[in-house]
């Protein structure tokens, strides 16, 4: 039988989803910057509410990077946030509609956002969580792992990266090249059943 040309394959499925995991721990391979880039140009593309893309990445791979980030770090993540490549800060402006005119030209989005700012942090934290996703997604794409977590103190991210800006952190994705020793047992996921309905 055929497979639908507009489907991916198993590999590649195998790739994002069913085979990919949550790395904790890391192979001594460094992440090339054109390879961050080729990530954030990838999931620029995907789609987010008026083209808002309000997320904004600060990639820490220095030492010095890594020393102001290790503050904020729970005992938990230390190590293998420490030890990756790269950690990815996936933070969101919450004045991104600032960029509207031109990311939005055919209508007057910045109007919808500029007058309430509970609206545009809401749509910023919404927006810009997605496009986390869409770089982790990415990552695996371009053939490195990623582990995402939240176990940081968000306050301590914003002074050490983003003090006097209208940026605010969200979570964190290490990058790098997985090293599986690393790896628990999959944890089990609820079946359609139980986390779908139709109405």
């Amino acid at each position: 039988m055929l497979s639908d040309p507009n489907t991916l394959d198993d590999k590649a499925l195998d790739l994002l989803f069913r085979e990919a995991r949550t790395q904790n721990k890391w192979q001594d391979r460094p992440v090339p910057d054109a390879k961050l880039e080729e990530i954030y140009n990838l999931l620029k593309m995907a789609p987010t509410s008026a083209n808002s893309s309000p997320a904004r990445f600060v990639f820490v791979r220095t030492p010095e990077g890594k020393a102001k980030l290790k503050p904020a770090l729970s005992a938990g993540n230390m190590e293998k946030t420490m030890t990756a490549p790269v950690t990815a800060i996936v933070a969101h402006d919450v004045e991104f509609y600032e960029k509207l005119p031109f990311l939005f030209p055919h209508a007057d989005a910045r109007a919808w956002f500029a007058g309430s700012k509970a609206f545009a942090e809401t749509s910023a934290f919404r927006n810009g969580t997605l496009q986390g996703a869409y770089l982790m997604l990415a990552a695996r794409a371009v053939g490195l792992d990623v582990g995402a977590m939240s176990g940081f103190d968000n306050a301590k991210v914003d002074e050490a990266f983003f003090a006097g800006t209208t940026w605010k952190s969200n979570f964190l994705v290490n990058i790098g090249f997985g090293d599986p020793s690393g790896l628990f047992p999959r944890s089990p996921r609820l079946s359609f059943d139980e986390a779908c309905r139709f109405e």
